[in-house]
């Protein structure tokens, strides 16, 4: 697939699901669960797993912190649907087949969507194991996951990116945040391709832009969710820090721990946003 998913293989694979699991699993809130970020899919009610490989078109992920599930079930009353693991373009899939889960769980009936991710910190004042509400992001270097033929039945031809990330979810989440005594930011996450990490001379541009934060993934199910009509929220987990006169190798077990250290404070907040979200 180039491109968005055609509308036969999102019906294809929606289809599938509500085959298996009924009617009655008609979820209002999706869910992307990023790097180290699999404790909330504990926090899921009346939970029912379905692997990547017995879904119609899906990729299978083969980062190795991410699961591989797509979990049906409720958070706080809130019929939910979460992504256990995240499909990135630096795996080698192309951008249709990354936001492909995106426009599934639309076509299964989720309106609001809720995106995380780890990530580094560009910005000086923040620090490992902090968290941030995505207020804007930076696509300028990878390609645009709507490049090519517009199906009109997914979404409009040239699609409006002035509010990407809900701001009245966003002032709810910080709302949680502070009566939880939880320290958290608002900045702007900027999506390179990776694998690669990046320079000290591309850090440097990337904070010149505007970049509170760089990471390798979201972006591209952002820019499908605004096609698609989703109300977007997303969270990021500052895992290391990106500061290029102070720059130490990056340990991918450290990120990983660092990630799941604050996790629970993540979820914390996620869990009694989605809970509103009736």
């Amino acid at each position: 697939m180039a491109g968005m998913p055609s509308s036969s293989v999102v019906a294809d694979a929606a289809g599938a699901l509500r085959a298996r699991l009924g009617k009655a699993r008609k979820p209002k809130v999706a869910i992307v669960l990023g790097t180290g970020l699999g404790g909330l899919s504990a926090r899921i009610e009346c939970r029912v797993a379905v692997s990547y490989e017995e879904i119609p078109h899906f990729p299978v992920s083969t980062v190795a912190s991410h699961a591989g599930d797509l979990v049906f079930g409720a958070i706080g009353g809130t019929p939910i649907v979460a992504m256990d693991g995240r499909f990135h373009y630096y795996e080698g899939y192309d951008l249709a087949a990354v936001t492909l889960p995106v426009r599934v769980m639309r076509a299964l009936g989720a309106r609001f969507l809720v995106v995380t991710n780890a990530c580094g910190a560009l910005n000086p004042n923040f620090h490992e194991g902090d968290l941030m509400a995505i207020d804007d992001h930076i696509a300028l270097f990878g390609p645009n996951p709507l490049i090519g033929p517009n199906d009109d039945r997914q979404g409009p031809r040239f699609p409006d990116m002035i509010e990407p990330y809900d701001k009245d979810l966003i002032a709810r989440a910080e709302r949680i945040a502070l009566a939880a005594g939880i320290r958290m930011h608002r900045g702007v996450y900027v999506w390179v391709t990776g694998p690669s990490l990046e320079t000290r001379a591309e850090y440097r541009m990337l904070r010149l832009l505007g970049a509170d934060v760089v990471g390798m993934s979201t972006v591209p199910e952002v820019i499908a969710a605004a096609h698609a009509g989703f109300r977007t929220v997303g969270f990021s987990i500052v895992t290391d820090r990106c500061l290029p006169d102070a720059l130490r190798p990056v340990d991918i077990k450290q990120i990983i721990a660092t990630a799941n250290a604050a996790e629970p404070r993540l979820t914390r907040v996620v869990a009694d946003l989605v809970s509103q979200l009736r």
